[in-house]
């Protein structure tokens, strides 16, 4: 599967262990080991909860998944699938039961041993009880049985070529049958660490388990520490208050942090930013209005002023890491003549939209130079900023009022949850629906060419800009070891992290 746009700047081993330790040249080595037992991790986006069942958003399973909870199969920083809780799986010859072999010895973190009902209830409970809208790649399934503690078959309704994959995403967390009383506070789980303390918008403490099923973690103890200044986040990383910027949120700070103190590591995401368009309501339902916006905006200059030039450009709701990748970068050229006449053409010129931006570096950068380039095409942007995530949520996400708005979407593989008539941008799906099926239920060459119909479909109907897929820029310390490269997954994976 084919990886771009990965630059790797490794940088020199720090000679004293009095810089590794974080400690002045008085400090005991018992302070150093405590050093070695712990990492503190900054993000931006901070969980308004621990629930991702009921909260949308990539900040609770990029914090959870792999780390607490598990799923039976997990994707690797290549795309592909490998073996979780399932030490391996059958596939039926009709492509619709799928029996998994449970791993012997699993335990969740309060104790109860992992069986086959757990499994059963934790997929059931999607299908009946969650409400993040990303529980629809659950639908296909048919049936689930335990027909002993470590067998679990699941029939789908279908033969699909998505299902296995969509396991290896949220919707896949195994949950204890005893563990679901206060998800949004407390979370149970088969993963190698277990939450010691959360608390809301500042930080998570993680504790490596000592009866955890699979391999020792690097680190004992981890914080997640969330920063919406990314210029703090740089200070805090230079001063030794943490280990690791795990996504450089102001690009243009790499260039700091080019010593032998520090390893600059850029690869690549899921992660499509996107300038979202309300394709049911407002402005930007006709589409001669949302075609304006596309032939408005140097995609290229959007990456280079807002983003230092990271990123890859890509056209379409499809990262290159994907089997479906095609180059659409060429479907709507920057032409600032034809998006005024077509402005015209709609009868919105000198019109003001509703912008609403969250309070992210990333959207605000982006907001800036957009709003300035549809200005120059007869379009005021009314940018209206948006606490992230629990305001921009609420009225953008969930309520939808909004004509405009910019946001990464980080999930692997949701070009259909994004592009479908109930989510926020509200695209009319009718076009794809009978394309997405014949192609998750036929060989894989069709899967293939089906879903490279439905993205050069969508981005066509200029159901929104693609602006650039957002990198993973990780800046850390340089004796800090297990860094992926790529982030193709919901999940920050900690387990495999570990001081040099």
């Amino acid at each position: 599967m084919k990886t771009s746009g990965i630059r790797t700047w490794m940088a020199a081993m720090v000679a004293s262990s009095l810089f590794m330790a974080g400690c002045s040249a008085g400090a005991s080595d018992s302070e150093g080991q405590a050093k070695k037992d712990s990492m503190t991790i900054a993000f931006t986006a901070e969980p308004v909860n621990l629930d991702f069942t009921s909260t949308s958003g990539i900040a609770i399973p990029e914090a959870l998944m792999e780390n607490v909870y598990e799923s039976l199969v997990r994707v690797d920083g290549e795309g592909e699938i490998q073996p979780g809780l399932a030490q391996d799986w059958d596939v039926s010859e009709d492509r619709k039961t799928y029996t998994f072999h449970l791993q012997k010895g699993v335990k969740f973190s309060n104790g109860a041993d992992l069986t086959s009902e757990d499994v059963k209830f934790s997929y059931e409970r999607v299908q009946n009880d969650w409400k993040n809208a990303l529980k629809s790649k659950m639908d296909i399934v048919d049936s689930i049985k335990a027909p002993d503690d470590l067998t679990v078959e699941i029939s789908l309704k279908k033969p699909s070529n998505t299902w296995l994959f969509n396991l290896t995403s949220l919707v896949g967390a195994v949950f204890d049958t005893e563990g679901t009383d206060d998800l949004a506070n407390k979370a149970i789980g088969t993963g190698p660490f277990a939450i010691e303390k959360f608390t809301r918008g500042q930080s998570i403490d993680f504790t490596a388990r000592d009866d955890y099923w699979g391999e020792t973690p690097g680190v004992k103890n981890v914080q997640f520490k969330y920063f919406q200044d990314a210029v703090s986040a740089s200070n805090a990383l230079k001063s030794g208050e943490i280990d690791v910027v795990s996504n450089l949120q102001a690009p243009e700070l790499a260039g700091e942090f080019q010593s032998s103190d520090y390893q600059i590591i850029s690869g690549t995401t899921n992660g499509e930013v996107v300038l979202s368009m309300n394709n049911a309501k407002g402005i930007f339902k006709d589409q001669k209005a949302r075609e304006a916006v596309m032939h408005a905006i140097d995609r290229k200059a959007v990456l280079d002023t807002a983003w230092a030039g990271y990123g890859e450009l890509i056209g379409s709701m499809v990262p290159p890491t994907d089997p479906y990748y095609e180059d659409l970068t060429g479907v709507w050229d920057y032409d600032p003549q034809k998006a005024k006449d077509l402005v015209r053409e709609a009868g919105i010129e000198g019109e003001t939209f509703a912008f609403t931006v969250p309070n992210l570096p990333y959207a605000k950068a982006i907001s800036e130079i957009v709003s300035a380039q549809l200005k120059e095409v007869g379009l005021k942007a009314d940018i209206e900023t948006q606490e992230f995530p629990a305001v921009w949520l609420d009225k953008t996400f969930t309520e939808h009022k909004f004509d405009m708005s910019v946001i990464n979407h980080a999930e692997p593989r949701d070009i259909l949850t994004v592009f479908s008539n109930d989510y926020y941008i509200g695209y009319d799906d009718s076009k794809i629906k009978k394309i997405a099926e014949k192609a998750d239920t036929g060989t894989e060459e069709e899967y293939v060419s089906g879903m490279k119909e439905i993205a050069k479909t969508i981005t066509e109907d200029a159901a929104s800009d693609f602006l650039f897929l957002f990198p993973n820029l990780v800046i850390a310390k340089s004796d800090v070891a297990g860094i992926p490269a790529n982030r193709v997954s919901d999940a920050f994976r900690i387990a495999d992290l570990s001081w040099n």
